[in-house]
């Protein structure tokens, strides 16, 4: 009898401790560990992607924040340190004409310094506000093609294509349109990025930095 026992203590404790993978316990996050807010940086720097991956950008309400961070997941996935195919730049890709005109001037220190991206991105949406502050008035609320307008889509378009294209295609009633060169048009970030509140961010002539 006390050989057997002998014998069996492995094989017992080895599926005592085995047991224990199989038992599952609910444990609730500290409050402080909880992330609620965007992080300043997501991803490892100096990486260059080739195409646009879509995936599902985190829920951040309707507010500004989530606004931009949408924007942001759809051009960049979120990345502060890409730089895609066609030289476009950071989290939100810039161009390089448009950095110029928002008073940035070195390509390099703003690729690597996600606080400046963060200002240029505002010092623009407040460009664009301004520029398109007269279709903003009379275009929110009314649907072209099928795709209710709103400030807020009318602004990521601005992003997307410029506030020239945008106003062209709203005078238009959706007639022109222009796609860049991954295939997305104005309609598309009209309809994707519609009814957040951007009211936020004023009207600015010549927002810069």
């Amino acid at each position: 009898m006390r050989k057997w026992t002998i014998l069996s203590s492995p094989l017992i404790n080895t599926f005592v401790f085995l047991s224990f993978g199989f038992i599952t316990t609910n444990v609730e996050v500290p409050k402080a560990l909880k992330v609620t807010q965007p992080t300043e940086v997501l991803f490892p720097k100096n990486k260059t992607v080739y195409s646009k991956t879509i995936g599902t950008p985190p829920f951040l309400g309707s507010s500004y924040v989530g606004f931009k961070e949408a924007l942001a997941f759809k051009e960049s996935s979120g990345n502060y340190f890409i730089t895609n195919t066609l030289g476009y730049l950071g989290k939100y890709q810039f161009g390089v004409g448009t950095l110029h005109l928002i008073g940035v001037y070195d390509a390099r220190l703003f690729l690597n310094n996600p606080k400046l991206q963060e200002k240029v991105f505002k010092a623009n949406i407040a460009r664009n506000k301004w520029i398109l502050r007269r279709d903003i008035k009379r275009f929110d609320g009314k649907w072209i093609k099928g795709v209710k307008v709103t400030e807020s889509g009318m602004l990521a378009a601005a992003h997307l294509a410029g506030a020239g294209n945008v106003k062209k295609y709203l005078r238009s009633y959706g007639k022109y349109d222009v796609k860049d060169s991954y295939g997305t048009n104005i309609a598309d970030y009209i309809r994707k990025f519609s009814g957040y509140d951007v009211s936020d961010i004023l009207p600015k002539r010549n927002a810069r930095i």
